[in-house]
This record gives C-alpha cells, structure tokens and sequence, in this order.
C-alpha cells in the first residue's frame, strides 16, 4: 500500500480539510505504487508517495488533469496533461514514466469515479486555481494532435502522415541527430561510443552487410536526410538513388549531395514506394526505419515492389521496429504513437515481418536483433534535445519540444524492457544463386579466416 504524507508547507495555511479531497483522490490512485515520488500541488503543497529519498517530483498544475484521468482511465490524458504544461516531470524523467505501466493498471468502479470525480470538482472550484486559470497561465489545447488518419494507407494520407512526423523542422531535428543526420537505431560496439561514432558504425555496418562494391546501384526506400546514399556513394563507391515523402528531408539531402560534390551518383526524389518502375534495376536495396509506415495491410505490396526491382543474386536489407505480439492491437502505447507521434504507424511481430517476406519471394539469409543498440540511441537523443532545450523552444515551441522528449525516453524504457525490438532482416530472392560468402567474417573488420 503507498504511504501518502504531506510535506509541510511553508506560505499561507490552509485547513487539512481543503485537502481532504486531493488525499482521498491520491490514495486511491496510487494504491499499489511502489516508486519514491512528490506531487507537487497548483497551491504549492506537497504530498509524499513513499518513504526515502524521492525519484521525481510530478508537478500538477491543473486540478483538470484529475477529472479527465478519473473520466477515462488512460495514462495517454496524462500525456496530454504533459504537453499543455498542465503536468511536469522533475527529476529523473525515466524513473516518472514507470507511472504508464501503474496507471494502466488502475481499474476504477462506477462508485470510485463518482466519489473522485466529485472530490475532483471540488478542487478545480478552489479560488486560488480559478486565479491560475483566468490569467492564462495554464495552456489547455493540445495543438500538434495527429487527427483524420484511419490507417487506409492511401498514397494522399501516407504522405500526410510523413509529413506530420518529419517536416516538423529540418533544424530541429539538426540539434539533437548525429552529425550525418542518422534517424534510427545506431549501432554501438561499446556503450561508451558516442552518438556520431556509432551511427557511423551503423551506416557502415549496413553497407558491410549489403557487400557494396563500386559501380552497383543501390536503392534506399525512405531515405530521410540521405546519410545512408552518400555514405554508400562516398565509401563503397555505388550508385545509390533514395526516395522519401518528406519534403523538408529532399530539400535537405539534395542541398547536402550537392555541398558533398556527388550529384554524378546519388539522386534522392519524392516518391511513393509503390510508384517504383522498371524490374530487375538494383543490385542492393535497403529500407531503414520505413516499414513500420507501410501498413501491415499493405506490407504484401512493399515486399512484392521491392523483390520486383531487385535484380536476381542482389540483397534487400529489411531495418525495422517490431513488438511483441501479432498485430497492431489496441493498446496505450499504440494511442499515444498514433495520436501525438506517427500518425499512421503500425508495428508487428518480427517472426510475421520474416513470414511475409518469405512470401513474396525472398529468402532470409541473417537477422541481427538491435534492440539494445535503440534504446542506448534514444537516451543518447533525449539527452542531446535537453541540452537544446532553449533551441528547440524557439524552432518548434515548448508542446512539440515536450512530445519529442516524451516520446524518445519512453521509448528507451520500451526497448530496455523488452516490449518492443528491432531488427536487420538481410535477404535475397529465393531461387537466384546465393550472393553470400559462407561465413559472416568479412562483415567485421581485423577478423582472421
């Protein structure tokens, strides 16, 4: 059972019954709650969850966050709470989000919501909130909210959902990414590397695995900011053609192609993966970080596009977020990616991914499991978007600032935990001689035969 104590106050008095109401509400609602936390109250008084030295301090700034939890029971109204301001979060944001996984467990009768939710009026009608509110000190409209995207799929709404998530700004995203603009897993050989090192390893890592030689043509589907096409051009010598929905990362990739002197070999387009032409035209194909977009409905006509314009003995590298369990379920993780995030997002299970590849033509030829290397990227780019935090406030205002930081770290929590993973799925198209050495040697570096 939490142990709630008050912490004392030291302005105005006000009577133990004024908070009563905030008492019965925090009890209920954190019974069960094993951390060290201190609510933090609109009024400047505090209540201790638990003995010891505390993790975090949850400020609530709006008695109104209360009655829509008690209303709805989902940690994604918190969230919400979060980004208005109407919520914060001191101290060790990591240790806060262990709430998610209390909340989702807090289950009220029709009896606890009546009594809350009235407890709940009670204080959203104190004098001094009514103050805080009329002065406009509290925000309480969400405006980045992802609305109209009913997971059709369509061509219009995939660009749209691109859009949401990358053309937020392109110098945004420029304060916390690595040097060469990387948006997905890096790839550590040591939890010591730094962020610009291990993406390195891991555009490196991809090409190795690929076995790029000079003069192939490379196509990366959803190539974002175009690290991967000039690394490939730059290192290995390659052709390499990227496509992307996202405005802002064309405008981006051609002026960076164009600053690296290597327009005679890399072209980047907008394009709909489905609008690729031709058959057989690449030798190597990559897609990093691209078909958690695609749909698991539409994932048969990504795999058959691809094995379409690949060339027989050529490679498909397949880099991708996967969770734990079939299907794009309902789920709290789901409503908040989906609402605040990636519009139009949907994950499965990495043995599904696997089947419907082998389906359309491709045999597996090695999987590489990177859940740890993303979750030690994600703290990496909180970290790097706090320490920008004054920047990233003047590019993109505080609530996309408060999404991003949320969203990163909760996601670290999820690939730390095990919920979600992610995996290189390298393959090639069954019936075409194997393009693979025996053994993976020559992938590492300094390795003996």
């Amino acid at each position: 059972m939490v142990m709630i104590s008050a912490i004392p106050h030291q302005g105005e008095r006000s009577s133990m019954l004024s908070m009563d109401p905030m008492l019965r509400i925090v009890t209920r609602l954190f019974r069960g709650f094993s951390g060290r936390a201190v609510l933090k109250l609109w009024n400047d008084h505090a209540l201790q969850l638990n003995s010891g030295p505390p993790e975090f301090t949850l400020v609530l700034r709006d008695p109104r966050v209360l009655q829509r939890f008690i209303a709805h029971a989902t940690p994604v109204s918190l969230a919400d709470a979060y980004f208005c301001g109407q919520l914060d979060v001191e101290g060790d944001l990591y240790s806060a989000l262990a709430l998610k996984e209390h909340f989702e467990g807090v289950v009220l009768s029709w009896r606890d919501k009546m009594r809350m939710l009235r407890d709940a009026w009670h204080l959203s009608s104190t004098r001094q909130w009514k103050q805080m509110a009329a002065s406009g000190m509290l925000n309480t409209i969400v405006s980045r909210v992802a609305r109209g995207f009913a997971h059709e799929h369509s061509r219009h709404s995939d660009r749209a959902a691109i859009s949401f998530h990358y053309d937020v700004s392109n110098d945004f995203y420029g304060l916390w990414l690595d040097q060469e603009r990387v948006y997905s897993c890096a790839y550590f050989e040591t939890p010591h590397d730094t962020l610009d090192l291990a993406q390195r390893q891991k555009l490196e890592h991809i090409c190795r695995k690929l076995r790029l030689t000079p003069g192939e043509r490379l196509l990366d589907i959803g190539c974002g900011w175009g690290a991967l096409v000039c690394w490939a051009a730059r290192h290995h010598g390659v052709r390499a053609h990227g496509i992307t929905l996202s405005q802002q990362q064309l405008a981006y990739a051609r002026a960076r192609i164009a600053a690296l002197g290597l327009q005679d070999r890399v072209s980047i387009e907008l394009r709909d993966y489905r609008d690729l032409e031709g058959r057989g035209l690449y030798d190597k194909v990559s897609s990093v970080g691209m078909f958690e977009h695609v749909g698991l409905a539409n994932m048969p006509t990504y795999l058959r596009t691809v094995h379409r314009v690949l060339r027989p003995g050529g490679l498909f590298l397949n880099h991708g977020i996967t969770h734990d369990e079939e299907g794009w379920n309902q789920t709290v993780a789901r409503e908040f990616i989906n609402r605040f995030v990636f519009p139009d997002g949907e994950l499965d299970c990495v043995s599904n991914i696997q089947l419907g590849m082998e389906r359309a033509g491709f045999e597996i030829q090695d999987v590489e499991a990177l859940r740890r290397h993303y979750a030690l990227t994600l703290r990496h780019w909180v970290r790097r978007l706090e320490n920008q935090r004054d920047a990233a406030l003047r590019e993109v205002g505080e609530q996309t600032y408060r999404v991003w930081r949320l969203y990163m770290a909760a996601c670290a929590r999820e690939f730390e935990a095990g919920g979600t993973g992610v995996y290189q799925i390298l393959a090639s198209r069954r019936g075409a001689e194997s393009p693979l050495p025996l053994t993976r040697a020559d992938l590492y570096p300094g390795t003996t035969h």
